[in-house]
């Protein structure tokens, strides 16, 4: 592992599971619940025989005893491809001393591919980040959670780059997961996401908020735009209240329409311990 920090938040994952929220489309043999039924060995039930059945599933001592033919049906795993997709925007980089939205969304994209992984699935990473979508092709070979980590460890958090296209781009992945902080072009997510869910594919999206966008500094504080620093207002007094109680109501308005999407979602602190939100995505406890 080239970033020995992830050491810990992988063992701590060791053993999770992440199950499909829907039976997954698919023919690659995995660890989720397929559509199809063929001949695996998790038998489900028996039906009669009809023309054009593949013969190989007849139940042959059923026949000799009964002499009536029927096929055994199963239920098939399949994998899930599964993409990550991180937000690199300019403000992800808040706070810049310490760890802030962009260092928790990193643990996160290394512990939800670990998982991922663990479960046999492809899984892959696309960064949106100010010089385009940098990514690693989704894969189950051993060492792509590695080339993961070494994607999100190279990029900086500048500009403005949106992540709509990127979902929609990944029609092929049927689980996305949006690592992002959301203050960008949310119309045109909730659209795509929208999109996606019509597809038959399943959404997580994980809002990173900082414990300093929740409860800004006391004093005089001029809050600067990072994606546009001609943009600042001061924050003091009522107009602190203010922020405070619109923050509020725009994050409760961003929950509901995402939800509303149909997509999995929830909110997250940055410094918020790593393997528990990953804990929490995977077992779909999105509230």
């Amino acid at each position: 592992m080239p970033a020995a920090k992830y050491g810990a938040l992988l063992e701590a994952l060791r053993g999770v599971q992440w199950p499909a929220r829907h039976v997954v489309p698919g023919t690659m043999t995995g660890t989720h619940r397929a559509r199809a039924r063929g001949v695996s060995s998790e038998f489900t039930e028996y039906r009669a025989y009809r023309q054009g059945d593949d013969p190989r599933r007849l139940d042959w001592r059923l026949l000799a005893r009964s002499d009536r033919a029927y096929v055994r049906l199963s239920t098939e795993h399949a994998q899930l491809r599964t993409l990550i997709i991180a937000d690199a925007s300019a403000s992800m980089a808040f706070p810049l001393d310490g760890d802030g939205k962009w260092q928790h969304c990193c643990r996160l994209a290394v512990g939800l591919a670990a998982v991922s992984h663990a479960d046999g699935d492809p899984v892959g990473c696309v960064v949106a980040a100010s010089g385009g979508y940098v990514r690693v092709e989704p894969r189950g070979r051993r060492g792509v959670v590695g080339e993961i980590v070494r994607l999100v460890e190279s990029v900086r958090c500048e500009g403005a780059r949106p992540l709509a296209p990127a979902i929609t781009a990944a029609r092929a992945c049927p689980r996305l997961v949006v690592l992002s902080d959301l203050l960008g072009d949310l119309a045109t997510v909730l659209a795509a996401v929208r999109t996606h869910m019509a597809l038959g594919g399943e959404v997580h999206v994980v809002h990173i908020v900082a414990p300093q966008e929740l409860d800004p500094p006391r004093g005089v504080v001029t809050a600067a735009d990072p994606e546009d620093r001609a943009i600042r207002r001061p924050l003091f007094g009522a107009g602190r209240d203010a922020y405070i109680e619109a923050f509020a109501r725009w994050r409760s308005a961003t929950a509901d329409a995402l939800r509303g999407s149909g997509a999995a979602y929830i909110e997250t602190i940055a410094g918020d311990p790593p393997d528990r939100v990953v804990r929490r995505i995977a077992s779909g406890n999105d509230r």
